[in-house]
């Protein structure tokens, strides 16, 4: 027997809410002296009540709360989430880092961390450790790879060169390529080059893994439902057009938004068009498909209004909203579908999206031009495309 401490009840709670019920109980909290029996139900409640107590008390934070807050200081990587009330220091929430000097460090038994005791059961002894397959961090990532065909692995290689691009520290990025390195050494290379430092070797031996087709998306058809389709318009746009290309869209069990210079309604009485979208709020983003009736934009100013003084300037000379071209370029440039219809050519040279480049789709109707962009659609992006629009 071993004395840990004293409980006193001396008073009932002042505020039976604060002081009962946001109490957070937890047969994981253990104090040193005391170990988990082999009891499978209290195995079970182990992370059963964590779970309890996170959806309970609104969050992972309900350490904070008064009632179950310790006397002694907590140092923690925890951020963000509902009721923080903490004001954690350093800007490294993970393990291990180097921007914080590796701070908070893990505790160990000899500073009053708590120690499992090693205790022997039939099959073997139960301790405190993860299996030796934990350690395998690359033969997944590196059958994903694999897997890829070559215009992915190159949406893979420039995304990871954006990404750590963007990271000011060297020694993370150096780490970063460590990693990469010891999952392919053509994607570490690549990546090095972009970031315009040395390749690292690996430290592991590659994984032998074989490829899956099944994790590569091109080659193969997806369902189109729920597709959102930018229908790009004016005033003196082709709007019996857009109604008839809207009722399709609806029709195919995609969703149609009518992106117009300002909000409100185009066309007069029962058949006015309801604008979701302007040029200053609509961006590629939002769309998967981006359709033109006619040349909406071209002849515009910044504002996209347009200039009475002066005629339609022909196409090749034409000026445009460079917001209906922004839309536009950014689609065509992340592989997006887009077509149009009675005189969309204008809108897409001022874009500088060339008219015969592939996935770019100029008919003589609203609905014909959808049904080849939905034809495009079921591929998820224009593959042909890349990777000369990487």
């Amino acid at each position: 027997m071993q004395p840990i401490g004293r409980l006193v009840l001396n008073r009932n709670p002042s505020d039976f809410f604060a002081e009962t019920e946001q109490v957070a109980f937890h047969v994981g909290h253990l104090v040193p002296g005391i170990d988990i029996t082999d009891d499978p139900l209290l195995a079970g409640r182990l992370f059963s009540y964590l779970d309890t107590q996170i959806t309970r008390l609104g969050g992972p934070n309900f350490p904070q709360i008064p009632i179950n807050r310790p006397h002694a200081p907590v140092n923690d990587m925890l951020r963000d989430s509902f009721h923080q009330t903490a004001v954690h220091r350093g800007v490294a929430p993970y393990r291990p880092n180097s921007l914080d000097g590796g701070c908070p460090f893990t505790a160990d038994g000899a500073n009053g961390a708590f120690v499992e005791t090693p205790v022997r059961v039939p099959e073997a002894t139960k301790v405190r450790a993860a299996p030796e397959s934990f350690q395998d961090h690359f033969s997944q990532p590196r059958r994903f790879w694999l897997s890829m065909s070559p215009v992915e692995r190159e949406h893979i290689i420039g995304a990871y060169t954006f990404e750590l691009g963007k990271c000011y520290e060297r020694a993370v990025k150096e780490r970063a390529l460590q990693v990469l390195a010891n999952i392919d050494a053509d994607l570490c290379a690549r990546v090095a080059e972009g970031l315009g430092l040395p390749v690292p070797e690996p430290t592991v031996p590659p994984a032998d893994v074989q490829p899956s087709p099944a994790l590569s998306q091109v080659g193969r058809t997806w369902p189109t439902d729920g597709r959102v389709i930018g229908i790009v318009t004016g005033p003196d746009g082709d709007l019996d057009g857009v109604r008839a290309v809207r009722e399709a869209v609806l029709a195919g069990g995609m969703v149609p938004l009518v992106v117009s210079p300002a909000g409100g309604t185009l066309g007069d009485g029962a058949d006015a068009l309801t604008v979701q979208r302007t040029y200053a709020t609509a961006r590629s983003v939002e769309f998967d498909a981006v359709l033109l009736a006619g040349a909406p934009g071209v002849g515009a100013d910044a504002y996209g209004a347009r200039d009475a003084k002066s005629p339609l300037p022909s196409v090749g000379q034409a000026t445009q909203d460079p917001r209906v071209s922004l839309l536009l370029s950014e689609a065509f440039r992340h592989g997006k579908a887009i077509g149009g219809w009675k005189g969309a050519e204008a809108a897409l040279e001022a874009a500088g999206v060339p008219v015969d480049a592939p996935g770019v789709i100029v008919g003589d109707s609203g609905t014909a031009t959808l049904e080849q962009v939905v034809g495009l659609l079921a591929a998820h992006r224009v593959w042909a495309r890349f990777p000369a629009g990487v």
